[in-house]
């Protein structure tokens, strides 16, 4: 989860963390520089940079990427407007800094950023950070307690997502020059103090100033006037909807930290605009507008590749293991829509998914099936329910489905030409014990309406992976096709759950906490922008859901998670797609980098550099790559 997936993360995208054992003997008034889940960092309190990097990479130079679809706002915190490419609207993006960062190289770890350190009383309660005196805006004002204040009231009034993550901050107070207490409605949930390190800090004084016109700006509306901003990057040209140019902040006051030491590389980053998935290939190929490219389609992958800059060595493809890769890529079912609210029509559509055969004929045999909410990591599911696991389901045993706790959860295996057959007669039964039989080769109920699945889709990819389902459907009867739109109509219809089945990405840590309730709550069911694109409105969900949250250590965590994952996939509110363990990058030649990369997270591509004589070579055998 590339073009089209990678979107998807950006949209879904976000990595949360809890804190762990090792903080849990800390004292109320000990600073820590690093928060970290279960075992302490590897670089212990003095972080001074990663691993990996050089910290002696030059500077210059420009990457060059492409983006589908348009933009229209510099402000990607309020509801309206596309925001444009290096802004994010979780965490600070190219322009903004948050008060720590997550680690690129190890789980649930945060190091300074904006703050330097922080601390929380032994009942969890509340959390304060001690603000960096070497923090700066990029005209050289300090960055300030007031600005944290005002930039946590302001998130949390405006941006859903900052709400919801934030929903038991119940506010932010000033208790020193340098240092800001938050406090909570609840006492014994571990997570808060750390995740207010994610808090972005945007400018109070530029926010409540005026424009070149004199006109007072708004926080609470798009804009495109560039904004003020702390990070490593600026904007520093842009046509509005077409393309936008960053440039390296020369003097960034935090560029001496460890987390951005060895990185943040090139001097401008220019991000050109392009229509769709295909046209963005083929500016690739050509060069000129994109230098790097993460590449989602294995048949593209293995197949396309050798275009003559590949022939020639100017374009290099590699692998990049990562670890970080725990996530659910499935088709959301929409049970806002009553044909999904019967179970059984949920696991009958599951069973009538062939992963095996598209695998074999459409992806090389390069997937492997999904079979968990948090594949690849302790906290999936497997066997029977026991242990702790068990007493945590037990009350609510007559909530659940009765093989949950007596079957072990598999999905369908089309590994026989008899298999389509055996499963799809299976799915017939369940559709009628739902009271849908097939008439005249139609899938119709008692009043003569024809089962409907419309799949939502915006690129050459959705349509691959949907086609395939929809002609497996068409054989038993159902009315099933594929609405393509737009990136600009995808995002809208997606943010409020316009839509009957979508494949989208749920992006999970291996310290799941508060961010679980964006993905599964009732609440959230009824929130437009939330994850629970699904609808779910479960109340043992929503039990397990804050289990996770008030778990008292590694061990209860990892109980209840399995509880929760189990649940989620016996009431079938997604069909599990597939994932790969390792990350598909192709780049023009142009590049020094590391030796090694984070096998946690993968390719850091701020870690690379641009080489001038390689840089060079290209400009003399591929003048399109200029």
């Amino acid at each position: 989860m590339m073009a089209g997936l990678a979107q998807t993360i950006g949209r879904f995208g976000l990595v949360p963390a809890l804190l762990a054992a090792s903080l849990l003997s800390a004292s109320a008034d000990e600073w820590r520089t690093s928060s970290s889940l279960g075992a302490p960092s590897r670089y212990g309190e003095a972080f001074t940079r990663y691993d990996h990097v050089n910290p002696n990479a030059p500077k210059g130079g420009t990457l060059k990427s492409v983006v589908t679809g348009t933009y229209d706002s510099f402000n990607p915190y309020v509801v309206q407007g596309a925001p444009a490419a290096g802004f994010s609207e979780f965490g600070g993006g190219l322009l903004y800094e948050t008060l720590m960062e997550q680690s690129l190289d190890e789980p649930s770890v945060s190091h300074p950023m904006i703050a330097e350190a922080f601390k929380y009383p032994d009942d969890f309660s509340s959390a304060t950070y001690r603000l960096d005196p070497h923090a700066r805006w990029h005209d050289g004002t300090p960055i300030t307690v007031d600005d944290v204040i005002w930039s946590f009231n302001t998130l949390k009034a405006n941006s859903p997502r900052y709400n919801r993550y934030y929903a038991n901050v119940t506010e932010a107070v000033a208790v020193g020059d340098r240092e800001v207490e938050f406090r909570f409605d609840q006492k014994g949930n571990r997570e808060l103090p750390k995740i207010l390190g994610d808090l972005v800090v945007l400018p109070q004084h530029w926010w409540e100033g005026t424009d070149n016109n004199g006109k007072k700006r708004d926080v609470t509306r798009p804009t495109l006037e560039p904004p003020l901003g702390s990070g490593a990057y600026k904007i520093e040209s842009f046509k509005p909807g077409s393309e936008i140019v960053w440039a390296r902040v020369p003097d960034h006051w935090s560029a001496n930290l460890g987390v951005n030491v060895g990185r943040n590389n090139v001097d401008r980053k220019r991000y050109t605009y392009i229509r769709d998935d295909n046209a963005a290939w083929q500016a690739f190929t050509k060069g000129g507008y994109q230098d790097v490219r993460a590449e989602n389609s294995s048949r593209r992958w293995m197949t396309e590749y050798n275009f003559p800059a590949v022939k020639s060595g100017a374009v290099l493809k590699k692998e990049f293991p990562s670890t970080a890769n725990v996530f659910m890529q499935g088709f959301a079912l929409n049970l806002r829509r009553p044909q999904f609210q019967d179970r059984r029509v949920r696991e009958a559509l599951t069973l009538a998914f062939d992963f095996e055969s598209m695998n074999r004929t459409l992806f090389f045999g390069q997937y492997t099936r999904t079979s968990s909410f948090f594949v690849g990591s302790e906290l999936a599911s497997s066997g029977l329910p026991s242990g702790k696991e068990l007493e945590i389901l037990e009350p609510f045993r007559d909530q659940l489905p009765p093989e949950l706790f007596t079957q072990e959860f598999k999905l369908p295996v089309y590994d026989t030409p008899q298999s389509e057959r055996q499963y799809l007669r299976q799915a017939v039964g369940l559709f009628a014990e739902a009271g849908w039989k097939i008439n005249n080769g139609r899938m119709l109920n008692d009043k003569g309406e024809q089962f409907k699945i419309e799949f939502l889709g915006s690129g050459p990819t959705d349509e691959v992976i949907a086609s395939s389902f929809i002609n497996t459907l068409r054989k038993i009867g159902i009315d099933a096709s594929l609405r393509m739109v737009d990136t600009s109509q995808y995002i809208n219809r997606v943010n409020n759950f316009d839509f009957d089945a979508d494949t989208t990405v749920l992006n999970q840590s291996t310290s799941p906490g508060n961010e679980q309730r964006d993905y599964w709550s009732s609440k959230a069911a009824d929130t437009p922008g939330s994850r629970n694109l699904m609808g779910i409105k479960n109340p043992v969900v929503d039990a397990l859901v804050e289990r996770i949250i008030f778990a008292t250590d590694r061990e209860d965590l990892v109980a209840a998670t399995h509880a929760l994952d189990r649940v989620l996939l016996w009431n079938y509110y997604m069909i599990p797609q597939w994932h790969r363990p390792k990350q598909w990058i192709a780049y023009w030649n142009k590049f020094g980098m590391p030796e090694k990369q984070p096998e946690y997270t993968g390719a850091d591509i701020d870690s690379w550099w641009v080489d001038p004589e390689k840089e060079k070579a290209l400009a003399t055998n591929y003048k399109s790559a200029d």
